[in-house]
């Protein structure tokens, strides 16, 4: 979801799309500018030597980032080994929004983001649970079997207020216009708006992470 709002229109032709386009998408280069952004000012890469940093920039209250969740993770199954993933949950859409961000690195601490990142999407946008202020996440939390007092301590941390404001100066960087959006090797800026839908967006991604294995 946008700032401004955008579609995800042909997010649910899912990897059928993906697949069935390759060949067009590699015979047609996308375009800097249209398609894509290149950033006036690189952003630092937390990957490791030799790794492709990709980006997902999303919020548990969009409703956009719920939709294209099993489509982007079907593709991290085929993703090129070089990739170095990672998701940052943005400052904005809806409400209680630091909130949010707190409960996915929390849950990353945890080492249970596999789990549970499909829970708090379906709690959200298809059971309607109110997941929203520090005592019902945390209560949604231990409902869900985790340790409500582990958590507790994880989700008030420091190290996590640390990364959530981290996450907030990251989407300035990359000057993220909405969500979901996906960021290449400090270099390069996709969303759905900008690729004209989340399908071609992960093929722009393809190419850039082609273009970052170049040098």
């Amino acid at each position: 979801m946008k700032r401004r709002d955008f579609s995800l229109a042909a997010t649910s032709l899912g990897l059928l799309s993906l697949a069935g386009n390759t060949a067009h998408a590699q015979a047609r280069v996308p375009k800097a500018g249209t398609e894509y952004l290149v950033l006036d000012k690189r952003v630092p890469v937390d990957a490791p030597a030799g790794k492709v940093e990709v980006i997902e920039f999303f919020s548990y209250n969009c409703p956009h980032c719920n939709d294209f969740e099993p489509q982007l993770e079907a593709w991290l199954k085929t993703a090129p080994k070089e990739v170095a993933f990672r998701r940052v949950p943005v400052p904005f859409v809806g409400n209680d929004v630091e909130a949010k961000q707190r409960l996915y690195y929390a849950l990353e601490a945890m080492g249970k983001i596999d789990e549970f990142q499909p829970k708090v999407f379906d709690a959200i946008h298809k059971q309607r649970q109110n997941v929203n202020g520090d005592a019902n996440i945390i209560a949604w939390a231990s409902a869900n079997g985790l340790d409500g007092a582990k958590f507790k301590e994880v989700f008030t941390s420091f190290g996590v207020a640390s990364k959530a404001k981290r996450a907030a100066q990251l989407t300035d960087a990359y000057k993220v216009a909405g969500v979901p959006a996906l960021a290449v090797a400090g270099r390069w800026y996709v969303d759905g708006e900008l690729a004209g839908n989340m399908t071609k967006a992960l093929q722009v991604t393809n190419y850039l992470i082609g273009e970052a294995r170049k040098g």
